[in-house]
């Protein structure tokens, strides 16, 4: 699937609503995967909030579940292509690498595919994803993200025609 507006991208993550629930890890308490988009994205708002294209990771990050249900193996690898047209390529490379561990991260880094930014992105990333399932928290709606999305796509759609680019 490859999305080619905000509208498509907002529809795949209503259609998300009421859907999967995970046990809050502390609590026990059920939060959809709805809810956790919009969580792991509210905290990376609070946390980095001058980081746009980090928070829509955060929206995204897995939408692969819905796309593919079940498949935990590679569900990070289909958001990344899925959001990669319409959202950029650093957006689409966060979603990627937000499922793999800290022990990976650190060998992409040692090895020269990943700057230490990016690590900490990522790490950012999986702090906000792990977070995100908590019962109550207020992380709006999301209509709320819209601008946001636009924002994002945008410069990416900018950066794609660019000279060189």
């Amino acid at each position: 699937m490859e999305l080619r507006s905000v509208e498509e991208l907002m529809d795949l993550l209503h259609a998300w609503r009421g859907g999967r629930e995970a046990p809050d890890r502390r609590r026990g308490t059920p939060v959809d995967a709805h809810e956790h988009a919009l969580q792991t994205a509210a905290l990376l708002r609070r946390g980095r909030p001058a980081d746009k294209e980090l928070q829509v990771a955060g929206l995204v990050h897995a939408i692969g579940h819905l796309l593919r249900p079940g498949d935990d193996t590679s569900h990070a690898d289909l958001a990344a292509d899925t959001v990669r047209p319409l959202l950029g390529e650093r957006v689409a490379r966060l979603v990627r690498l937000h499922a793999l561990g800290p022990d990976d991260l650190v060998r992409l880094h040692a090895g020269g595919w990943a700057d230490a930014t990016l690590v900490e992105d990522v790490l950012a990333l999986r702090h906000a994803d792990e977070a995100g399932w908590t019962p109550g928290l207020d992380a709006g709606v999301l209509e709320d993200w819209r601008t946001v999305l636009e924002l994002v796509s945008d410069r990416a759609r900018a950066s794609h025609h660019l000279p060189g680019a």
